[in-house]
């Protein structure tokens, strides 16, 4: 099955795409790969004779793969212009998609540092306040005292 998927994909991405790249899938399929119109098409066994799952999906910034926003079961022994013509329709299908949702906002939302997601309150307890714990004061008190402790040997004395 993999040779008829990959001699398909191999006919339909020249006919499709000037500049294209096939590769075999870890499943077994095979994926056309679009980098100048930033889109992929891929075609995987369906466990049927002669049929494949055809999805088609966007490239996203840096090279990633964005899931696939279409897909059909197509029959692999329609000639190479019918299976051009459904992978345009399902190509055009992921670009409307994409103009049409764009990413999430984050307006009306606060800005969280980056990297650390912000911590939730656990049910049943009350959120606790941000000020100095007794533990804190503790510490700053004991600081405190050593600094004027060294501060009065320093000048405490009078001697001079």
């Amino acid at each position: 099955m993999y040779v008829q998927l990959r001699e398909t994909a191999d006919e339909l991405a020249r006919v499709l795409w000037r500049e294209h790249t096939v590769y075999r899938e870890r499943g077994g399929g095979v994926v056309i790969r679009g980098e100048h119109v930033r889109r992929w098409i891929s075609l995987a066994p369906t466990g049927g004779k002669d049929r494949a799952l055809l999805r088609a999906g966007r490239i996203l910034d840096g090279g990633t793969t964005a899931p696939a926003r279409s897909e059909v079961v197509v029959d692999l022994t329609a000639g190479t212009p019918e299976l051009a013509t459904i992978c345009r329709r399902l190509l055009a299908d992921v670009a409307a998609g994409a103009d049409a949702v764009p990413g999430p906002s984050r307006a009306g939302r606060p800005k969280e540092k980056a990297g650390k997601p912000r911590k939730q309150a656990k049910p049943g307890r009350p959120r606790r306040s941000r000020h100095t714990s007794p533990g804190s004061w503790f510490v700053l008190l004991c600081v405190a005292g050593v600094l004027g402790a060294w501060l009065y040997s320093l000048f405490g004395r009078g001697g001079y």
